[in-house]
């Protein structure tokens, strides 16, 4: 076997072996499935539930994926004026740092406030918990390039416009797929904290009726179909990064 397909194997078996180790827990110390039900456990709710996991996953996958849409524009546009304008920088940056220093789930209620219950306060949860990352790393890829560089390319005719397109976004494209894999996650989390308190629909309702409920093989449930989730968005996001960024990946341990 070769190392490349045993680096393909490697998240396969790791993974079946982290749920054999947790099922032989459960199993061996006879803990309750109201405390941690088994996989076996979890794995039979799933298919008990499996029409409702898939209606609510589908609710939150696409609000997850729109905020997800939005931080993306946003976030390269702020990224971009941050790091081509010091002024600009210095400025804003002190107000993105507090606004992301507020919990968001204190802004939810906010949210209902202004656009009642539904899908829109999740959306924008999404947006607003995951486009912070983007705007930082952008900035700082283009914030990357040597004054040294600046110089002899203005010296060449180069203007700052060509500089930016030229020189600063290839440079800030790793930075900025870096800080998309980071967003995705936190925009999971942002859609999930709205729907658990101000949804009818998608997972953070399931789990909130769950737990209502006490059915905890569901509510373990619902965390591995959102767990399924991410990793999906997030194997997506890695596979467009070695497309458009191969050229930057020169370990073997980049990320993937």
């Amino acid at each position: 076997m070769t190392n490349k397909q045993k680096i393909a194997l490697a998240p396969w078996v790791f993974t079946i072996g982290f749920f054999l180790l947790w099922e032989a827990a459960c199993r061996l110390f006879g803990i309750s499935s109201f405390v941690l039900p088994s996989p076996m456990q979890i794995g039979a709710a799933m298919w008990e539930y499996r029409s409702q996991l898939s209606f609510h996953s589908f609710h939150t996958l696409w609000m997850t994926f729109a905020g997800f849409v939005l931080a993306v524009v946003f976030g390269l546009l702020l990224g971009l004026a941050l790091g081509s304008s010091k002024i600009v920088h210095a400025g804003t940056y002190p107000l993105l740092v507090g606004f992301n220093a507020i919990p968001k789930v204190a802004v939810v209620p906010i949210l209902v406030i202004w656009f009642g219950v539904g899908w829109l306060p999740a959306v924008l949860t999404a947006f607003l918990i995951s486009f912070f990352p983007i705007v930082v790393n952008v900035a700082t890829g283009l914030a990357t390039i040597e004054p040294e560089v600046e110089d002899v390319l203005k010296a060449l005719g180069a203007s700052k416009l060509d500089i930016m397109t030229k020189v600063g976004l290839p440079r800030s494209m790793p930075y900025f797929f870096g800080s998309l894999k980071v967003a995705i996650t936190l925009a999971y989390v942002g859609s999930v904290i709205a729907e658990y308190n101000a949804s009818s629909y998608g997972i953070g309702n399931l789990m909130a009726r769950a737990s209502a409920d006490f059915n905890v093989p569901l509510l373990f449930a619902a965390l591995i179909a959102l767990a399924v989730l991410g990793v999906a968005m997030y194997a997506i996001t890695a596979w467009v990064e070695k497309r458009m960024t191969g050229w930057a990946q020169r370990s073997g341990f980049a990320a993937g």
